[in-house]
């Protein structure tokens, strides 16, 4: 989980400015009492896919989300700022445990470089440091953040103390978003309702057939298999293509295949998912294995809000 800089990568192809979050889940026992392993366990499952589906809500990439911790990747520190205090809000929603649970949250804005799935660099190492400095409740981030925010979220954020940057002969200026009402009752910017879940339905249309999803968890599988709840016949896509779950108020397709998933939502320009998730966005088409531009086995679909 934890992605360190490999040094023969540091061929610093230092890629657009990306803001970097991380969330992790902690358990603690109550004094007196005797852990109970197989419900903390499930707790944290269940509060990491909260967790996730927080991030996904503010606009994030979901880069990988396993044992006690999610990372997401941000357009912008705003984003990621709500996106945390999304998180937060949401873990408390959560029943409560005899174990005290809790949520540490740690982000950072620089530049980041990929290969295939990875996501490493300076920028990761120092908000997973972020993550590791936080207590539970707390939000961290950097000063270099701090001066990226909007004006109003950046009146949320306390000053905190200097650390070591790890690795390096730096000092690093710590700040705290508030996202909790204050005693007095006054609500900081960063405050997020709690989840509401919407009547959504997904309608999709393939060769004239057509199916729906509406229910909380429902999932779909596309490809082509014989049993896969929606058989595709193109040749290029795979036996197990890709499948579509509903999360919360969103459809999210993920990518199982060889050649790639890709995506068109209408008006914009088409998206090749490997081994990615993308949520799906008003309506559009979905392709197996090549772009829509270049087979008639594409699945139309249309998501309906209420």
């Amino acid at each position: 989980m934890h992605n360190k800089i490999n040094p023969s990568e540091q061929a610093s192809r230092a890629g657009r400015p990306t803001t970097v979050l991380f969330a992790g889940v902690t358990v603690d026992e109550e004094p007196g009492k005797t852990a109970n392993a197989p419900a903390a366990a499930k707790a944290i499952a269940r509060c990491v896919e909260v967790l996730g589906q927080a991030a996904e809500l503010s606009g994030g990439r979901l880069v990988k989300k396993r044992d006690n911790e999610v990372m997401a990747l941000f357009r912008t520190p705003d984003a990621a700022a709500a996106a945390a205090a999304r998180m937060h809000v949401y873990a408390e929603t959560l029943p409560r445990l005899p174990e005290r649970l809790g949520v540490r949250i740690g982000f950072h804005t620089g530049p980041v470089a990929q290969r295939n799935d990875d996501i490493f660099g300076d920028t990761v190492n120092l908000a997973l440091q972020l993550v590791d400095e936080a207590k539970k409740g707390q939000i961290l981030t950097s000063e270099l953040t701090v001066s990226g925010l909007s004006p109003a979220i950046r009146d949320s954020v306390q000053p905190l103390h200097c650390i070591q940057v790890k690795g390096k002969g730096s000092q690093l200026l710590l700040g705290e978003l508030v996202w909790r009402k204050s005693a007095k009752g006054s609500v900081p910017p960063l405050s997020i309702a709690s989840p509401t879940t919407k009547h959504a339905v997904l309608h999709l249309t393939y060769r004239g057939n057509r199916v729906l999803r509406r229910r909380e968890g429902d999932s779909l599988t596309m490809g082509r298999d014989p049993d896969c709840e929606l058989f595709i016949g193109d040749p290029k896509a795979s036996r197990q293509h890709c499948t579509i779950e509903r999360r919360e108020e969103k459809f999210i397709v993920k990518d199982h295949s060889t050649n790639g998933t890709f995506v068109t939502v209408d008006g914009e320009r088409e998206v090749r998912l490997q081994a990615e998730e993308f949520t799906l966005l008003r309506r559009g088409w979905i392709a197996f294995g090549h772009s829509r531009a270049l087979t008639s086995e594409v699945v139309q679909y249309l998501c309906q809000y209420a």
